[in-house]
């Protein structure tokens, strides 16, 4: 197959530290380019892949004082999608821009639904429902007024990543510095349960971090360190007692908390979004519905196995899988792009007509 995967350009591919839906499509780019695809990845130019590489930004909108996000991410998706007849397949993974071009072209377009920033954006959703083909990251991340061609959860390199043995006495939150994330929450469970916690991640809500946050680090009891790169990353939440993910919102899928399986750390977290699909409570986790009760999980996480959480996150959320599923999808949407080609004509030759 010939498969233009067009990633995020607020960060690079891969990641140095923060940005999810850089990964993944990184990730994506990867697996499919060492399973002999054709793979062209559309990222910003000092991204580094093994699939071909093309680019019109230089580097990451968050990045760079001198980027427009809205200039960066027009010249992107354009460029991309002015190349769109070069390719089987086209898979977006970068919000809903590209999907404007779908009647442009016959060119089939995935495109993977990272989450719904806002109820207003599903008005573009919907305008090209007939002409895309939906991918959600999470049966509780479906919305009504889309049709879905499929659930792909996120995979993450499992077998790379070193399980830690989590004999550090401390507990962790990883991710943005945001309410949604309910950094002020874990920092409440943590006092309440007597442990230290270390809280590593980009401040996105900076009158939120210097309010509900930053008056609480101490360095003792609750220490901030910022962004990591994923090897840091993975050796602090190996060796805590467990991640917690005391979030604020319906979270469409919730990659720190699978991370944090794949080191062999059982996850607290509270009992919204996908946070049932990820967590096996009992198992790799508790799943709770306040402060209270995630104090109460903290005192009994230390009997959950935690090869258990590694071996749930090598059996569901690994790369491998979901390359499998994305090549399946792929496969289905170009047969089904023949089938309709072959029965109007028309409509290939001439996609505006």
């Amino acid at each position: 197959m010939r498969i233009a995967v067009i990633a995020s350009v607020a960060h690079a591919c891969p990641p140095r530290a923060y940005g999810p839906w850089e990964l993944i499509a990184w990730l994506l780019a990867e697996g499919l380019t060492s399973r002999g695809h054709d793979v062209t990845l559309f990222a910003t130019a000092n991204s580094s892949t093994t699939a071909r590489l093309s680019a019109r930004v230089a580097e990451g909108y968050e990045e760079s004082d001198r980027i427009d996000a809205q200039v960066a991410t027009t010249l992107h998706v354009a460029h991309a999608m002015e190349q769109a007849g070069e390719f089987d397949v086209i898979c977006n993974q970068f919000d809903f821009h590209a999907i404007a071009f779908a009647r442009m072209t016959a060119t089939p377009i995935v495109t993977t639904i990272h989450g719904f920033s806002s109820e207003k954006i599903v008005e573009v959703y919907r305008e090209y429902d007939a002409e895309t083909h939906y991918v959600s990251i999470s049966e509780a991340n479906r919305h009504p007024d889309v049709t879905y061609a499929a659930t792909i959860h996120h995979g993450i390199p499992v077998s790379e990543v070193p399980v830690g043995g989590g004999s550090g006495g401390y507990l962790v939150a990883v991710g943005r510095i945001h309410p949604d994330k309910g950094t002020h929450a874990a920092i409440d469970i943590a006092r309440a349960s007597g442990l230290p916690l270390f809280i590593a991640g980009t401040v996105h809500d900076h009158d939120y971090y210097r309010e509900r946050v930053a008056p609480h680090v101490d360095g003792v009891r609750v220490h901030f360190l910022g962004n990591l790169d994923a090897a840091r990353r993975d050796h602090l939440v190996g060796g805590a007692a467990a991640l917690l993910h005391p979030i604020g919102f319906d979270e469409p899928f919730g990659l720190a908390a699978v991370e944090s399986l794949a080191v062999g750390t059982p996850v607290i977290a509270f009992d919204r979004g996908s946070m049932p699909e990820l967590i096996d409570p009992g198992r790799t986790g508790f799943l709770v519905g306040d402060v209270d009760q995630a104090v109460d999980a903290v005192r009994e996480v230390h009997a959950l196995d935690r090869r258990a959480c590694r071996h749930e996150a090598e059996r569901r959320f690994s790369v491998d899988r979901m390359v499998d599923d994305y090549e399946r999808l792929f496969q289905d949407v170009i047969d089904r792009s023949v089938i309709r080609a072959t029965a109007h004509p028309s409509r290939t030759t001439d996609p505006l007509r």
